[in-house]
């Protein structure tokens, strides 16, 4: 079991132990503008505007307490779901919009940063370098290994059904919260800051 909470503490719960995780680096420009939204105090990103995440399949989240304090934003209509605890803005996760593909993308603020390389191993990926700040770029490397584990992960919830045991998603397959999309303005104002 890995613990994970929110800045102030309200939104807690932890990993249950199970199947693989996959630890990333992302430098995506959608991720630096997650990692902005939260302003440039938040420690989201890395100085080259990387955003470390543990991916794990949904159904080792627990979620305790906080439910009732979870927020979700998207970059665009159809874009990842973004999900932070909005007590104190502290980023949680991004998951895609169809539960049936149940994975979560845990961003490492919400996470114990002490004890993440003992307890879910080093970065083993890291993945859209192209768009990482300054020079020298970081070296993409793993991104092949980072897809079959996120596949070997959804593909055994969807077959087993416990893609159906989501914190984030009712039983009918909705977000526990309205995504609230961005307006144009703001996102070109997310990416621009970079």
């Amino acid at each position: 079991m890995y613990r994970l909470s929110c800045k102030c503490g309200m939104v807690s719960g932890y990993i249950r132990d199970g199947s693989p995780s996959n630890r990333v680096r992302c430098y995506c420009t959608d991720c630096q503008a997650f990692g902005r939204f939260f302003g440039s105090g938040a420690g989201v990103l890395d100085a080259q505007g990387g955003t470390e995440i543990v991916q794990v399949a949904q159904s080792r989240l627990q979620i305790d307490t906080g439910l009732d304090q979870l927020a979700c934003i998207r970059l665009t209509p159809k874009g990842l779901l973004r999900w932070y605890a909005r007590c104190c803005n502290t980023p949680i996760g991004n998951t895609l919009a169809n539960p049936r593909v149940s994975t979560v993308g845990l961003i490492h603020n919400c996470l114990d940063s002490a004890t993440l390389d003992r307890d879910l191993g080093p970065v083993a990926a890291e993945v859209n370098t192209d768009t990482a700040n300054g020079n020298p770029k970081p070296r993409q490397r793993g991104l092949f290994r980072m897809i079959v584990k996120v596949l070997a992960m959804a593909i055994t919830d969807r077959v087993s059904g416990r893609y159906r045991q989501s914190p984030l998603f009712s039983q009918a397959g909705r977000p526990v919260v309205e995504p609230r999309v961005l307006a144009v303005d703001e996102i070109a104002e997310l990416k621009r800051a970079g």
